[in-house]
């Protein structure tokens, strides 16, 4: 059982992505419990599936910060439970810093919230787009391997 009410769960998610839209990383996995999982079920090529633990999130979504503005919208709740269960849509308008490639991207979460805190987030998005914005996908892979021999 959560033990935070559906309204304070709206309140934390919102603040997630404002954390985010700031790119206040380490705030925002502060929001997750110890052993929080993040998922993209569909991620773009060169990045994982699944993100577990804070110090693999904090990697991850550090670079998501170096390399990506993101303004999000007000979400859309589709379910709030008392047990936890939170499911969201918004937008974003992103650019990326190294190519100042600007898109906008739809998202459905759904997260998990124990006491609280983030236990899974599951992070549905096109990373199509992305890709788009970065030159297309030769490109896109050729960034991602110059972040990886960093």
């Amino acid at each position: 059982m959560s033990a935070v009410q559906p309204q304070e769960l709206k309140r934390l998610f919102a603040h997630s992505l404002e954390l985010l839209s700031q790119g206040k990383v380490e705030e925002w996995v502060g929001l997750f419990a110890d052993d929080g999982v993040l998922e993209f079920p569909y991620p773009a090529p060169g990045f994982p599936t699944t993100m577990r633990g804070r110090d693999e999130l904090l990697a991850q979504m550090r670079m998501f910060a170096e390399q990506l503005r993101a303004e999000f919208s007000e979400p859309e709740f589709y379910a709030v439970t008392d047990d936890g269960l939170l499911v969201a849509a918004y937008t974003a308008d992103c650019t990326l810093v190294a190519t100042g490639g600007r898109y906008r991207q739809t998202y459905l979460s759904v997260v998990r919230f124990e006491n609280g805190a983030i236990t899974l987030f599951r992070d549905f998005w096109n990373p199509w787009l992305v890709m788009e914005a970065a030159g297309g996908e030769v490109a896109w892979k050729q960034a991602i391997q110059a972040l990886a021999d960093r």
